[in-house]
């Protein structure tokens, strides 16, 4: 009897022995307005696969650049489909591994809880300063930019826009009270930290694109085990319920 648990000791302990051995570790850039439900992606991914994932947040363009440059990622989480599809025309992205991940929608969030009431919030202009994302370096700023000049408020509210170099910068700005409203992404009111609080308008998606999301895998991981089965995961039940949780569409 004691030779036979010793045995299944053993077992366990080469089975765990071989996952280690398979496990590896990926660099993965991630757009600002993903952060919040990659964080629980990622928790859930290390848990069933036993590799490991650095994560790195920020803008879709800067990420863009920094990958031009030479930045070691293996992944890119980006806020559009356009700068993944320019890495894989220029070969630096692996072919046939882009699709969308999620489309993300742009809301109108402030903490104050009566400030926000629709787009006659933005008209009233009874507001300091309102945020966005840079439009050069953030999609969502592009969305938000391109919302103020269907409402024709683009010119007209210049006055008082301060603008983040991300859309995480954005919300700090709202969050400091640098900012008294600003157009941010819905996944950042969804997260635990914030949902139910201040007042938002989810802005209407015919005033602007749609935010069509992109992954891919990066010439540099290529050959890396995590990152391959990372895209693999983003398809699971588990990657895409956490997605849909954070107000993103799928496609």
């Amino acid at each position: 009897m004691k030779q036979k648990i010793l045995a299944g000791c053993l077992l366990v302990i080469a089975s765990v022995a071989v996952t280690s051995a398979f496990a590896e570790q990926a660099l993965v850039a991630v757009a600002a307005n993903f952060i919040p439900p990659f964080r629980e992606i990622a928790m859930e991914f290390e848990k069933s696969t036993g590799h490991q994932l650095q994560v790195a947040g920020g803008s879709s363009g800067n990420f863009y650049s920094q990958i031009k440059n030479g930045a070691p990622f293996d992944v890119f989480f980006s806020a559009d489909n356009a700068r993944p599809k320019k890495l894989e025309d220029e070969g630096l992205g692996v072919k046939d591994t882009r699709f969308t991940y999620a489309i993300g929608r742009l809301v109108l969030w402030s903490p104050n809880d009566v400030l926000v009431k629709g787009e006659e919030t933005l008209r009233s202009k009874k507001f300091k300063r309102l945020t966005i994302a840079n439009p050069k370096t953030a999609p969502y700023g592009v969305a938000a930019m391109q919302t103020l000049q269907t409402l024709e408020l683009w010119e007209s509210v210049q006055p008082q826009i301060v603008m983040g170099e991300s859309i995480g910068q954005t919300m700090g700005f709202i969050e400091s009270g640098n900012a008294q409203l600003g157009f941010v992404a819905l996944s950042q009111v969804m997260d635990p930290k914030v949902k139910g609080k201040g007042s938002r308008w989810d802005v209407p998606t015919n005033l602007h694109e749609p935010i069509k999301q992109d992954v891919i895998l990066l010439t540099k991981g290529k050959d890396n085990s995590a990152a391959k089965a990372l895209l693999e995961f983003m398809s699971s039940l588990q990657a895409r319920t956490i997605i849909e949780r954070y107000g993103y569409e799928l496609k």
